[in-house]
């Protein structure tokens, strides 16, 4: 889920997200396919709305089946204990996916793979780092001790039993961003390679003419920093997390970097030994035994000027790891659609059925991580939708799609193996509706449309959320980049116009920051621990209204005669029309 931070342990874009043996800034790093040009801004003047349109009674009727117990039933299911958390390549991970075979079977979808089979299978690879209890840097005749998980949380880079870092030099680097659109270089030619980068989360921030100002763009995303640093060879990277550069607590951190991290095979792609996250308390005792002072170094790094500032710190560690090999796999269905001419065309709803698993913390009360909102609640809404178009008298034209992918957690993993693999080709896909979370609060007169601005899209939701009265609003926390969080950022890097529609803020019967506190309440206290789970306080409400908006969006888009499109200049324009060119 992206609410927080998206779990992908190594990378989002590790294997898929590189060009070559090189991990390149945002423009290079969509592929060959996608123009180098700034992204779009969050909320741009929209595209002409969509033309006015009827669902009609059918739609209206079909609707009805989206109900709280008919949503309720498959959270229940999938959050208890009995599945274990859902974690990649676990026991629990395959009930999950025999359970969801048998649900779209019972709602009247069909498999959806081109062999005839429900199953995506594909190869994941967990490693368990044991870190040391201490780890200690080393200034001149001066040692800082940081503590394990209270003071700093550690990874391996490589899928090997070992990965060390010996006598290695400490460099600040800022921001650790290359990225010549903006005429922006942390490293301004410093040879990195053997270093570990010390590195600041977020981007620049403060300019709207600069990244966007408040507006997180990939840039800023942690994964982009181990990235980076692998692609000019450092060893290692420490990122210094803040909450507010972060967007979540250090406790996420925690959570979400220990026990088994998963990722695809490794291939020839560059990797850095040790990827690892520091407290800013941490990382200040650190800095000052070399005589540095933190607050002076993150203030030099706002000029575009900044060169890197060898620390004259240097440091040892070494990870024990277990790796493990196993098979996880993306549930795929369809419903065909009506149209003779339409029918090789599909929109295409994702969820992700992962979660976290089980903590490796054996003294922990609770070691099940349950997902309930994130992201049993999202599966169950895709399902929820996809029994509404089962329950239409007549086919949509298009076809309909469920994409169940696995290991998001993990860094989006089964949503890039899909669309490196899709059942169909790129071009024949008319949009993507993903679901990632849920609105446990009650009804909202708004509803957030993440990527708001980016595509035809826009006037499709306005409509349709404007018939249960509720104004449509761009990502409402724009500092914490969720457009590349979630599984839609995966369909959009080949083109597929995509629609992820989050909670709102504005509830009924409640003052002005009520919903943004609830949210922001639960992320601090739920996200990512075990305690994400179904409880009778969750209102029902509001899921209903996003499902049916969902079923709404996606049946219209199902019947008419052109696809939506990309706003002229977005950054995902040259991937559809390289997806559109290449279809069959």
């Amino acid at each position: 889920m992206h609410q927080a931070i998206d779990t992908s342990r190594k990378t989002a874009a590790r294997q898929d997200l590189t060009c070559g043996a090189s991990t390149l800034t945002l423009c290079l790093l969509l592929a060959a396919t996608v123009a180098c040009a700034p992204p779009a801004a969050e909320d741009p003047a929209p595209p002409p709305p969509a033309a006015p349109v009827e669902l009609g009674a059918d739609a209206d009727a079909a609707q009805a089946v989206i109900t709280p117990d008919v949503l309720r039933a498959p959270i229940e299911e999938l959050s208890s204990d009995a599945y274990g958390g859902r974690g990649p390549g676990s026991d629990g991970d395959r009930m999950t996916q025999e359970w969801l075979v048998k649900e779209m079977t019972a709602i009247g979808f069909e498999p959806g793979m081109p062999d005839g089979s429900w199953e995506q299978p594909f190869d994941i690879v967990g490693v368990e780092s044991k870190a040391t209890p201490v780890w200690s840097f080393t200034a001149g005749d001066k040692t800082v001790d940081l503590a394990w998980h209270d003071d700093y949380v550690a990874s391996s880079g490589v899928q090997e039993e070992k990965a060390s870092l010996t006598d290695a030099e400490l460099v600040f680097v800022g921001y650790g961003i290359q990225a010549p659109e903006y005429g922006w270089d942390d490293f301004q030619g410093t040879d990195v390679s053997g270093k570990v980068l010390v590195v600041m989360n977020n981007d620049p921030d403060w300019d709207p003419e600069l990244f966007e100002g408040t507006r997180r763009l990939y840039y800023g995303r942690w994964s982009y920093k181990y990235e980076k640093a692998a692609e000019l060879g450092a060893a290692g990277a420490i990122i210094i997390h803040t909450t507010p550069s972060a967007g979540y607590g250090f406790n996420v951190v925690q959570t979400s970097w220990t026990g088994p991290q998963f990722e695809v095979p490794a291939a020839d792609e560059p990797r850095i030994q040790i990827p690892a996250w520091t407290t800013e308390d941490a990382m200040k005792r650190v800095l000052a035994a070399g005589g540095h002072d933190l607050d002076a170094l993150r203030e030099s790094a706002r000029s575009p000027e900044f060169v890197p500032v060898p620390l004259g710190i240097t440091t040892s560690i070494e990870l024990t790891n277990t790796i493990q090999r196993v098979k996880t796999a993306n549930i795929v269905g369809v419903l065909k659609g009506s149209d003779p001419k339409l029918a090789d065309e599909y929109v295409v709803y994702s969820a992700h059925h992962d979660h976290l698993g089980i903590s490796s913390d054996e003294s922990a009360e609770d070691r099940i991580y349950n997902g309930a909102l994130d992201n049993a609640a999202g599966v169950s809404q895709v399902l929820a939708m996809g029994r509404a178009f089962a329950a239409l008298p007549e086919r949509p034209r298009r076809s309909i799609m469920i994409a169940m992918v696995a290991a998001e957690e993990q860094g989006l993993l089964g949503s890039s193996y899909f669309a490196k693999n899709p059942p169909v080709a790129a071009g024949q896909f008319a949009a993507n509706i993903n679901y990632d979370g849920a609105n446990i609060w009650g009804m909202n007169r708004d509803v957030t449309f993440i990527g708001k601005g980016k595509s035809t899209l826009d006037g499709v939701v306005e409509k349709f959320a404007g018939e249960q009265g509720r104004t449509v609003k761009p990502d409402q926390f724009p500092d914490r980049g969720f457009f590349y969080r979630s599984d839609q950022f995966n369909f959009a890097k080949i083109g597929v116009p995509a629609i992820y529609l989050d909670t709102g803020t504005d509830f009924v019967d409640q003052e002005a920051e009520w919903g943004r506190e609830q949210i922001e309440a639960w992320e601090a206290v739920h996200y990512h621990q075990p305690s994400d789970e179904l409880v009778d306080t969750w209102v029902w409400e509001g899921i209903v209204a996003d499902s049916v908006l969902g079923f709404r969006c996606g049946l219209y888009i199902a019947n008419q005669d052109a696809m939506p499109t990309w706003t002229p200049g977005d950054e995902f324009e040259a991937a559809r029309q390289a997806a559109l060119a290449a279809r069959p």
